[in-house]
């Protein structure tokens, strides 16, 4: 019978603290708000559920050393289906006499491991013609010495048994139970769907984020490697702000430091070039770009009296001024790309407030920072090594490979030491998750930046950081060369200048951020299968003829008899296609993998495209007769292809033209 959890709760919380491995300890408000804890000897029908995103592992003493793990499956197997394995005593796999109930220890895999967090639910390989596939078996049997496929076949027999919404049930290779939902199920996931809209897919998870990325340097105009990770970090935004969870978009802008200082001399060298009619020199550390000349064009229209020939007494005002006409540059390149950031922090304002000395402090008290010397690095000899005394991090407590230096040889601040005060003030910010978006150059950085964030939070905040690669642009079969405006690099605006906005976006996201991008400007303007965005929003404007011609719009809810509720071969893929849309956006949400999402919407217009040609060739997939729908059916999977591809394109911020 039900136990209740009021009464219990604090049994529950002594006995865990008393009776538990540390590993088995957890949060029993988190755990149990709203979970009915069963005895596992009862009846079957009505099982507690533990949703997926919580952890599994429920250990109740009150029971006499029973304990349950229960797995919840996906939302989109609707009605929520349930499946309870029970524990006994010590290290028991099966209690005798169970019966169909399946027993496995609730100590993990001996490894540390909640058991549960192992068991998947996929949609399986088109050939399989299932619904859903599990892998449960093959779990239970390896964590329990049992042979997965006898294990499949008394799961599966308690499957058709119990859940009313599987109408088939086989096992397939080493013990995979591949599962056939009902008519019912169908139905009613499809109206799931449907009612939920544009909320499909998400999983409200209502975290809190600080997405830092682009950072540019403030000297020049946004080039195309800084477009792609621009675009990857704008997205991500949009992904976690589709699960629920508040995002703050942040650029930080590094205006402190030798490189403004050079850029704002290039800047005055060209006023004196245009005003004094006096040469830019040609040196190393001057930055060449016609941009530049246009900075001081501003700045001389701005200010016509003021002298300029005096460089370290117009310093400041120069830097003010050429560092507002720089970011202006930035933002519009930005806003063109549909991008927008919630904040701009300046490194300036870290050195102004102090903040680093401030944040050193705090990691003196910790003793984590410590008076030193630097070995020479790697190939330097030694008595080409300067050793001078200076402020070290002890990063290697926090899995660097080597300490870092804070101070220059002089004494100053390392930019390193900035970024550290910078991300003490995010931490101090309340940010539950920091993500940093980095170009390809950053790679060498990620693990002093990480093992900073981790010591100044007590390891209580993770910092993740994501590379973008580089893109390599291509114009009629031939590599796109260096702009002549920007200097040595091609600039977003002169990519903007060749394909639209939307292009550049889904484009720049069809490919894993880590690898390198090929990006050719004939095949983007194709209007043909190969261009993926074309193909996706010409299946959303086909959907848009289709609902045109029927003289209707999209529909929240549709009437399924289930009497009547029939499909054929090329419905099925789209619905089971429709189906691992929740999948998707977990996945690349969990790991920041959003090239999962153009890609699934491009295989999925695809399944579309080849639904419509099917009509074409054979009367009996056509959709349409005497302007009327065949069937109810059909308009079903119109509106969930089309709901999909809304919510999937509205995350990438990519337009859906409804003609083309």
């Amino acid at each position: 019978m039900a136990i209740n959890l009021a009464d219990k709760k604090a049994t529950l919380e002594q006995q865990i603290s008393k009776n538990s491995t540390r590993s088995n300890r957890y949060n029993v408000d988190a755990h149990l708000q709203g979970i009915e804890i069963r005895d596992i000897n009862a009846s079957r029908a009505a099982l507690p559920v533990v949703g997926r995103n919580q952890r599994y592992k429920i250990i109740d003493q009150a029971m006499g050393t029973r304990a349950a793990i229960y797995v919840k499956l996906p939302t989109y197997v609707t009605p929520s289906v349930t499946l309870t394995i029970g524990g006994g005593a010590g290290n028991d796999a099966l209690i005798p006499g169970a019966g169909d109930r399946f027993v496995i220890s609730t100590n993990g895999d001996g490894n540390g491991n909640f058991i549960a967090d192992k068991i998947n639910l996929e949609v399986p390989p088109e050939q399989f013609n299932f619904d859903l596939s599990c892998n449960i078996a093959m779990v239970l049997g390896t964590s329990n010495k049992l042979a997965p496929k006898k294990l499949a076949e008394k799961i599966r027999e308690l499957f058709l048994d119990q859940i009313k919404n599987f109408s088939n049930v086989e096992i397939a290779g080493p013990g995979f139970l591949n599962i056939k939902l009902s008519k019912s199920a169908l139905i009613e996931n499809i109206n799931s769907i449907l009612k939920n809209n544009e909320n499909y897919g998400s999983n409200k998870t209502n975290d809190t984020y600080n997405i830092e990325f682009v950072s540019a340097n403030p000297t020049g105009p946004m080039h195309v490697g800084h477009c792609r990770g621009a675009i990857y970090g704008d997205v991500l935004g949009n992904l976690l702000t589709f699960n629920g969870n508040k995002v703050i978009k942040e650029y930080y802008i590094n205006d402190y430091g030798s490189q403004i200082k050079n850029f704002v001399e290039s800047v005055f060298l060209r006023i004196l070039e245009i005003k004094f009619k006096k040469p830019f020199p040609k040196k190393d550390n001057l930055y060449p770009g016609l941009y530049i000349k246009d900075i001081a064009v501003k700045i001389l229209n701005e200010n016509k009296s003021l002298n300029f020939e005096d460089f370290e007494k117009n310093f400041e005002y120069l830097k003010n001024k050429s560092l507002e006409a720089s970011m202006q540059l930035i933002k519009k390149d930005l806003k063109l790309l549909g991008i927008n950031h919630d904040n701009f922090f300046s490194e300036s304002e870290i050195v102004n407030k102090d903040l680093v000395n401030k944040t050193v402090e705090v990691l003196k008290k910790k003793k984590y920072v410590e008076k030193g010397y630097l070995q020479p690095p790697k190939g330097e000899k030694d008595d080409n090594w300067k050793k001078v005394e200076r402020l070290i991090f002890k990063s290697t407590l926090f899995g660097d490979d080597t300490d870092r230096a804070l101070q220059k040889n002089d004494g100053s601040w390392t930019y390193f030491a900035n970024d550290i005060a910078y991300h003490m003030d995010k931490v101090n910010r309340g940010y539950q998750n920091l993500v940093n978006v980095l170009g390809a150059d950053h790679t060498g950085y990620i693990k002093r930046i990480t093992a900073a964030v981790s010591a100044i939070s007590e390891k209580k905040i993770k910092l993740n950081c994501k590379v973008c690669q580089l893109v390599k642009l291509f114009k009629d079969g031939k590599p796109f060369k260096m702009s002549k405006r920007a200097g040595d690099f091609i600039s977003a605006q002169e990519l903007l200048n060749e394909v639209d906005k939307d292009s550049i976006r889904f484009i720049m996201l069809n490919r894993s951020n880590d690898v390198e991008i090929d990006f050719d400007f004939d095949k983007v303007k194709e209007k043909t299968k190969d261009n993926p965005i074309f193909y996706v929003q010409y299946a959303y404007a086909r959907i848009n003829s289709l609902l045109r011609t029927l003289n209707t719009s999209f529909v929240k809810k549709i009437e399924l008899d289930e009497i009547d509720f029939n499909l054929n071969e090329m419905e099925e893929k789209i619905i089971r296609k429709v189906f691992e849309w929740p999948k998707i956006i977990e996945s690349a949400t969990k790991k920041f993998d959003l090239h999962k999402i153009p890609f699934y919407l491009y295989e999925l217009s695809t399944l579309f495209h080849a639904y419509w040609s099917r009509g074409n060739e054979d009367k009996r997939y056509k959709f349409i007769e005497n302007e009327q729908i065949k069937r109810k059916e059909i308009l079903a999977i119109i509106n969930l292809v089309a709901i999909v591809i809304k919510n999937g394109m509205g995350i990438l911020d990519v337009s859906l033209p409804k003609k083309m």
